[in-house]
């Protein structure tokens, strides 16, 4: 490295977010950038480990090492090549990972100051394309077919890979602009949309073609794939001969379902789900217009989100910009441990601790061991939510536990009278649902959440990226 006695001298520095009484009434992008020469010596920090272990955490296989020490160097666009060879989109991770590589780094372990990858990850790229180390590149065609189901960024990473390799790439999206997650789950304060328009630009002057509002019917376990295959059909895809035309299918369709909570009052006017919020937020600030009865707004309302995760996080900072009244966010977990260090899921694993993010600092109300019990209204409008407070005990097993067995779950236990918290809106962000797919034809593949639950942005280019692999090697063997 150039500078190996660095992170003995250099402190971690993040550029940190814009100040509340100023990002809390735009949807602009909420954190700041360092200078060039203090981008450098974060960069600098970045050890000669004998065993990286940000490799081996980050799901795409990331070489933080080789371009935080080019960028350290001034080397921008070697530094550029280097986070390109194994991250098609970082200017999308460089925004929103929560950075698995940095809670792995050896130095998180020395002194729980990780050299701020992320950052250098953003700033590398962006500087690519400002300096037009970023262009585009037309591959030979090699006479054979991809179609992708979905435009999000697992299908968003399968449709690039292959497309660099040769094939004609169609990408058939059910909305209106591509991204999936990035465009319609994710805040415009978190990832600005010009970047992922900026990125499809890109990806259609290098010959991949995008078809939006075109929904495919993708069938659940139980049903056949004729549909599908229909559709396939009238796009172009024969279906006759799959193989001997050499084309195949990605779906890459993510968790469209969400976890409800079906309790008394779940009709009522103001429950939503998060993503209803989220996307139309997102779609209102694209130009969408909406009326009166269809827009969801925090504006003058006690909110109350219902889930702890980032989707709830995302909820608390979506009502204060829209000038909600109060934010109150509930779990039905336990309060994690304040950290740095996790007992139960030790270095270099990610520690599952309290998480507070730039929605929360904004301005919430945050309790743990809370269950839902009941939505409560008026003229059919809700005015409040019923909650309970609960403990989780061990479940006692008679005779204790087979040698080897996983222990039982814990069991939740009422804890004191019930209460309501006044809300006039309330948003259940409580994940999603792992989609169950058929037996599909073997020219058919499914990645990312569509095939694993839902899950993180990185993972899921990661396994878009290995599924483009597997379409290619199938594509390569078929008679």
């Amino acid at each position: 490295m150039g500078n190996p006695k660095a992170f003995l001298d250099v402190h971690r520095q993040e550029a940190g977010y814009r100040p509340i009484h100023d990002r809390i009434h735009d949807f602009g992008e909420v954190e700041q950038t360092l200078n060039t020469r203090e981008r450098k010596l974060q960069a600098s920090r970045c050890m000669d480990c004998g065993v990286p272990f940000c490799h081996w955490a980050c799901p795409l296989g990331n070489k933080a090492p080789e371009w935080n020490d080019a960028l350290y160097k001034g080397e921008w666009e070697q530094a550029y090549r280097l986070l390109a060879s194994t991250n098609p989109f970082p200017e999308f991770t460089g925004r929103i990972c929560p950075a698995l590589c940095e809670k792995a780094c050896v130095l998180n372990r020395f002194n729980h100051e990780p050299t701020t990858n992320r950052e250098d990850e953003a700033a590398i790229v962006e500087a690519a394309f400002r300096e037009g180390y970023v262009q585009p590149r037309v591959p030979v065609r090699n006479g054979k077919r991809v179609a992708v189901v979905g435009a999000g960024p697992a299908g968003l990473a399968a449709a690039d890979v292959l497309n660099r390799q040769g094939y004609a790439v169609t990408v058939f999206e059910k909305n209106e602009a591509a991204g999936g997650l990035l465009r319609y789950g994710i805040p415009n304060f978190k990832l600005n949309k010009a970047i992922i328009d900026r990125r499809i630009r890109l990806m259609e002057q290098e010959g991949i073609e995008f078809r939006y509002d075109n929904p495919l019917p993708i069938p659940p376990r139980g049903e056949g794939v004729n549909g599908l295959m229909a559709a396939l059909n009238e796009q172009g895809y024969s279906t006759s001969t799959s193989g001997e035309a050499g084309w195949g299918v990605i779906i890459a369709t993510g968790t469209p379902t969400a976890r409800d909570l079906p309790i008394p009052g779940r009709s009522l006017k103001g429950v939503h789900f998060a993503l209803e919020l989220l996307s139309q937020q997102n779609r209102v600030l694209a130009g969408m217009e909406f009326s009166k009865d269809e827009r969801i707004t925090a504006k003058g309302k006690n909110v109350l989100v219902i889930g702890g995760g980032d989707t709830g996080s995302d909820c608390i900072g979506t009502a204060h910009r829209q000038g909600c009244k109060s934010v109150t966010q509930i779990e039905i977990m336990p309060r994690p441990t304040e950290g740095p260090d996790d007992p139960q899921n030790p270095w270099p694993n990610w520690p599952r601790t309290l998480k507070t993010t730039s929605s929360h600092e904004e301005g919430c109300t945050r309790r743990w061991n809370i269950n839902t019990l009941e939505f409560l209204g008026e003229n059919g409008r809700l005015t409040g939510v019923k909650v309970q407070e609960i403990e989780w005990k061990p479940a006692p097993v008679p005779g204790g536990s087979p040698a080897g067995s996983p222990p039982p779950r814990p069991q939740m236990v009422a804890k004191g009278e019930p209460f309501v918290i006044k809300a006039e809106l309330c948003l259940l962000a409580m994940g999603f649902l792992k989609p169950d797919h058929p037996q599909y034809p073997e020219s058919v593949f499914v990645c990312g959440d569509a095939a694993n639950g839902a899950s993180l942005v990185v993972r899921a280019m990661a396994s878009g990226i290995e599924t483009a692999r597997r379409v290619d090697s199938y594509l390569r063997t078929a008679k």
